[in-house]
């Protein structure tokens, strides 16, 4: 047993309470520090997870990390395939009015998928342009949180409807509980949570409902400027019945996450 001179007990007494306050046990010098979260299960998400039960976190920072992580590669899977169509588009811009049958076909799909109601291909051309564009992942991202509670709402875990989308054909989705019996609208239901996120830059890119936000957009691609989320929030007045309310909630959602990075 090695003794330790009494005299100098305190210093060393000292010494060892700064290490082991700077330096705990948990903590491997050469690597940094253990995360604070490190109690919690780490989660990793990809296009083929389940949608996770966002009800059970209790640590809200968490719950908010993950949803945001488990959307962003499916927000980009998404735009990623309304650029491919873009890009499509644009190369008929520089092409002038002769047309291949393929070309026309895929052109007239385009037409019905966007809902462009013109007849002449160049006009629909100009239009589609328009239409087939990015939605920024800070807005999917703000009005996915807020239409579905986080992921925990009736629709988001039994149809994958994070957006609260409607349709009108009996049996498409779940009726909501408190529907008038004069109504025959549905909470649409999807296979999953990545055909919910298309259907609903569709619909952004489609509907006469958000023909706003399309012109805000268009008006930030001719000056030149990033696409903002919260910009292109104002184009939303149609999607809920409280209106500039709705805005102002999605676009303080936008900045208190600080979603803007994702843009």
């Amino acid at each position: 047993m090695k003794i330790i001179n009494a005299s100098i007990l305190p210093g060393a007494l000292s010494i060892a309470f700064l290490v082991g306050y700077f330096f705990p046990k948990e903590m491997n010098l050469n690597q940094g520090p253990v995360s604070q979260l490190s109690s919690q299960p780490v989660k990793t998400f990809n296009e083929n997870s389940a949608l996770p039960d966002f009800s059970t976190y209790k640590d809200v920072k968490l719950k908010k990390s993950d949803f945001f992580a488990y959307m962003l590669p499916r927000i980009k899977k998404a735009n990623q395939q309304v650029l491919e169509e873009r890009q499509w588009i644009k190369s008929l811009l520089s092409q002038g009015s002769e047309f291949k049958q393929a070309q026309m076909n895929q052109l007239l799909a385009l037409a019905e998928k966007y809902k462009v109601k013109v007849l002449n291909p160049n006009d629909i051309i100009s239009e589609l342009f328009i239409r087939v564009d990015t939605i920024p992942a800070s807005l999917v991202l703000a009005q996915a949180a807020n239409e579905s509670a986080w992921g925990t709402s009736r629709f988001a875990k039994q149809g994958n409807n994070l957006f609260g989308q409607w349709c009108y054909v009996k049996g498409c989705g779940i009726i909501p509980k408190g529907r008038d019996n004069n109504e025959h609208h549905e909470v649409a239901s999807f296979k999953d949570i990545q055909q919910s996120i298309n259907s609903y830059m569709r619909n952004l890119n489609s509907q006469a409902s958000y023909e706003d936000l399309r012109a805000l957009r268009k008006e930030m691609r001719q000056n030149k400027q990033a696409i903002s989320g919260a910009e292109l929030a104002h184009g939303l007045l149609k999607y809920s019945t409280r209106r500039e309310a709705y805005v102002e909630e999605i676009q303080a959602m936008i900045r208190q996450n600080k979603l803007t990075q994702h843009d």
